[in-house]
């Protein structure tokens, strides 16, 4: 069997685990060549599991060296069992044993940042999802529940810090210059929630005292130098332990929480029981290093992964085909507290701006697969935005039928039902279905069908009715093709021409309303066709429809606006999301019409900016910054903000005509920056902030409404905006308002902004975090090719390849934020990209599988461009030696 030819685990397949373990005693005795661990197994045959006689024991293990097994007490012979590359089979146990393993693995050569390995000198874990058994031989699949103690042995100092799940025990120096500490979970856990953390760290404490009076000690452990760069997080913490018991009633339930950073780490952070590993990314922040929006990320996280200690650890997934039941519910967690944080229209225009911008696209293509998968070959492939943001979307979709009080009692019958069990997305439902008054079965099809549900929607005036026709299209994707409805909760308003909202109410079969008119309905679609009408007030005889409000399901809407009806719900929707979201509509109606003109006529047209959207524009601006405009800046910097060109592309069906995208968002930009260019300046002026650096919401949408003036400004060829990036990038006293300085100064090329990026890279030279944000920044201004800046980033000491956090500033950045240069006609971004996934793949398989996803939708592009893309792709899966990570995402795209 060759690297790459996995084999296919299906849903359908799935069977009970033929024996259980009832707990585990781990020892380890650390070293970075060579670490030594014993595993003591009390386990027992599943009355549950299939078949009548006895099964053999199957452990799973990957590069593991074997060192001893015993029963009962009793060496096993190498005749007993059977050594495979991927595990270890034992023929004939008893009703109830205790099997003993030793093994040895080697921390320092682990490269793929799964199991036990080094970062920076220390010693950490990652499981999730079949990294224990790169630890040792296991039963390493979720539906098998354990109660761990862990004994963790090692140099007192090199090591002085000994973590590992539950609660501490006992701790204490042996003769030999080591020491010991050991930890016990009380709770039976899965495999993929060990954590093991060692090593020189720094930390600092609080508590927490819970709803029944119970104190918890907190800690938060990070490398010597980071340790000014904690509170933050510590801060987080304690707001999302606040919102859980408030919101959901849960308590934590251990006696210690701790949080470790670590600076090499494939995911943002994991939440294993008790101990939670994170990447640095994700903790390490103070004003002069950190901007908002590493604070926001940092605050999202933290409570990300506290929420799993319920939705996700006390009651977790039989198998990973159930990975949605706690990550698409813990996503919509994190969402509603980062809501109640700070402002809710904001975080959900981000919510759904990421939805559209990478799950839709994977929804579209090759990778397309449904919130429940039914089969994968490399389950670390499958941590997808499907599985988490459109889970979360599914989850958002139960919450707005049902009502939060309802909501509220199925996730306490959830939690209640299944707390300390192994469960599916078929008992998440169970529980929801109990308080549903609609057709569950129905609605199960978000969880099967891959696929984004397209609603089209067309009105007519017949009298004194508003007729609304709704049909659902249901595009073929990943295999699927039927096109059964889906259940679609849908919330609508209407607006007069002059953007007076107006009150409507559904007309019964017999033309006769059940209700006085409401400015908002939620509808529930149910069929491929439905017409609904509506009651129009006396002496209207037109509206504008206000369409999702809310973005109340994750769906496209097609609809026939026309300019002045997005003018009218961007100027005056009383929904903040449609309000965004028609201002979005309309600059891309205009974006698509120049690029389309330009194909059509074979040159470029000449334009003007069109009067309504400089309108709107203006109306924007002039909102928040007036004392009785009552709008939000940070969400007027959202409206402001131009959908990149990753998104103006999806409106092209085929042939993406790439280097006119790119001319035609500088060239509306530019024309805005230019007819608004007083406004700006006045905008810029006025959101500066006096005093210390605050993370509050005011402050935020403060900098960021004055971040993207600078920007604007910065469009234009003209010495005195790049001055104010300048001064502003030297007099700021925080990372945010210097950052934003820094982006603006890179919108368009200039002496200045090649000097004040060299700058800030002698400064910032010793910060990896910071130097991230410098290196994504130079990825996504390269020109088309340039391989020299490419080589010489490459190149740079900033950058290492060996870093998930350094490859994905650089390279994954240089492929999704800069399509321009990654699409070069001439093949040259999709070579460099290529080596370097061919590169990574040789020691880290999961990065370079998830870097290589972009080449995923070749066949969108023109002939040239297609041809090149799957050649490249050709050559990742053609080589000796590609993983089976990377097969399988390079070879779904070639099928």
């Amino acid at each position: 069997m060759t690297e790459r030819q996995a084999h296919t685990i299906r849903l359908a397949d799935y069977r009970p685990p033929a024996y259980l373990v009832d707990h585990v005693d781990l020892t380890f005795e650390l070293a970075p060549h060579g670490t030594r661990v014993v595993s003591e197994l009390t386990c027992r045959r599943n009355a549950n599991s299939d078949g009548d006689g006895p099964s053999p024991l199957w452990l799973d293990g990957d590069d593991l060296e074997l060192e001893s097994v015993s029963l009962d007490g009793q060496p096993l012979a190498a005749n007993r069992y059977q050594r495979r590359k991927d595990g270890l089979e034992i023929a004939e146990v008893p009703e109830r044993f205790t099997l003993t393993v030793v093994t040895r693995v080697d921390p320092v050569d682990n490269t793929t940042l799964d199991g036990l390995y080094q970062s920076s000198g220390n010693f950490c874990t990652q499981c999730e999802a079949e990294g224990f058994r790169r630890i040792t031989f296991f039963p390493d699949r979720p539906d098998v529940l354990s109660r761990y103690r862990v004994t963790v042995v090692a140099e007192k100092a090199s090591c002085p810090v000994l973590l590992s799940n539950g609660n501490p025990v006992e701790q204490r120096d042996l003769d030999d210059g080591r020491h010991l500490a050991i930890w016990e979970d009380p709770f039976p856990k899965p495999s993929y929630l060990f954590a093991l953390v060692a090593g020189d760290l720094k930390s600092i404490h609080d508590q927490f005292t819970t709803l029944s009076g119970r104190t918890i000690e907190l800690g938060i452990y990070v490398e010597p130098h980071n340790i000014d760069r904690c509170d933050h997080a510590m801060r987080s913490l304690i707001k999302a332990m606040t919102w859980d018991e408030e919101s959901y009633g849960r308590e934590y339930d251990l006696d210690v929480f701790n949080i470790v950073a670590v600076d090499d780490f494939n995911m943002g952070a994991m939440e294993n029981k008790g101990l939670n590993i994170f990447n640095s990314k994700f903790v390490l922040a103070r004003s002069e290093t950190a901007t908002d929006q590493d604070y926001e990320g940092i605050e999202s996280v933290v409570a990300h992964e506290y929420f799993h200690n319920w939705s996700g650890n006390r009651v977790t997934c039989r198998d990973w085909f159930q990975l949605s039941l706690k990550e698409g519910f813990t996503v919509f967690r994190d969402q509603e507290f980062s809501a109640d944080m700070g402002s809710r229209a904001v975080k959900r225009i981000q919510e759904v701006n990421l939805l559209r911008q990478a799950q839709f696209p994977e929804d579209a293509g090759p990778q397309a697969h449904p919130v429940q998968p039914k089969e994968y070959q490399q389950i670390n492939n499958f941590y997808t935005a499907t599985v988490y943001n459109k889970g979360a979307e599914v989850v958002r979709m139960w919450h707005s039928l049902l009502g939060w009080e309802a909501f509220r009692c199925a996730t306490d019958r959830y939690f209640d039902r299944f707390d300390g069990q192994a469960v599916t997305i078929e008992d998440f439902i169970e529980a929801m279905a109990e308080q549903a008054d609609f057709d569950t079965a129905q609605f199960r099809r978000w969880y099967d069908r891959a696929g984004t549900p397209i609603l089209h929607v067309r009105k007519r005036i017949e009298g004194e009715a508003l007729v609304v026709e709704f049909e659902q299209e249901i595009p073929a994707v990943g295999g699927q093709s039927d096109d059964a409805p889906f259940l679609i909760p849908l919330r609508i308003g209407a607006f007069d021409p002059s953007g007076k909202p107006v009150c409507i109410s559904e007309l019964g079969e017999s033309g006769v309303s059940g209700r006085d008119g409401v400015e908002e309905s939620t509808l529930v679609l149910a069929a491929s066709k439905e017409t609904r009408r509506f009651r129009l007030p006396a002496g209207v005889d037109d509206v504008v429809l206000s369409i999702n409000r809310g973005f109340t399901a994750p769906i496209k809407i097609e609809h026939a606006y026309r300019d002045d009806e997005l003018a009218v719900l961007a100027s005056a929707d009383t929904d903040e999301f449609n309000r965004w979201d028609a201002f979005q509509r309309l600059v891309l109606k205009i974006l698509v019409a120049r690029v389309r003109e330009a194909g059509d006529v074979g040159e470029w047209p000449d334009t003007t900016l069109p009067e309504g959207l400089s309108r709107a524009f203006g109306e924007l601006l002039h909102a928040a910054v007036s004392a009785e405009g009552g709008v939000d800046a940070r969400f007027v910097a959202e409206c402001i903000t131009l959908p990149p060109e990753s998104t103006i592309a999806e409106q092209f069906a085929g042939d993406v005509p790439v280097d006119a995208i790119h001319r035609a968002r500088i060239e509306l930009r530019e024309q805005l920056a230019n007819e608004w260019s007083q406004t700006l300046m006045l905008v810029h002026g006025k959101a500066v902030i006096e005093g210390e650096y605050q993370f509050d919401g005011a402050d935020v949408g403060r900098r960021a409404f004055r971040a993207q003036a600078l920007a604007y400004l910065n469009a234009l060829d003209h010495p005195a905006w790049r001055r104010l990036a300048i001064d502003q990038l030297a007099e700021a006293d925080n990372m945010t308002e210097r950052f934003n300085a820094l982006v603006a100064l890179a919108v368009r090329e200039s002496a200045e902004r090649d000097e004040a990026l060299a700058s800030f890279a002698e400064e910032w030279a010793d910060d990896p975090l910071v130097m991230d944000k410098w290196l994504a920044l130079r990825a996504r201004i390269v020109a088309p090719d340039d391989t020299e800046t490419l080589a010489d980033l490459e190149a740079h000491p900033a950058f290492s390849i060996r870093n998930p956090n350094r490859v994905r500033a650089l390279v994954g950045t240089f492929s999704r934020a800069n399509p321009v240069a990654f699409h070069a006609a001439t093949g040259s971004g999709y070579r460099w990209v290529a080596d370097k996934i061919i590169e990574i793949d040789g020691f880290n398989p999961q990065i370079a599988a998830r870097l290589a996803t972009v080449f995923s939708r070749w066949r969108r592009f023109d002939g040239a461009r297609a041809d090149r893309m799957r050649t490249e792709l050709e050559r990742m899966i053609g080589r000796p030696g590609c993983s089976r990570d990377l097969a399988e995402i390079a070879g779904k795209a070639l099928k």
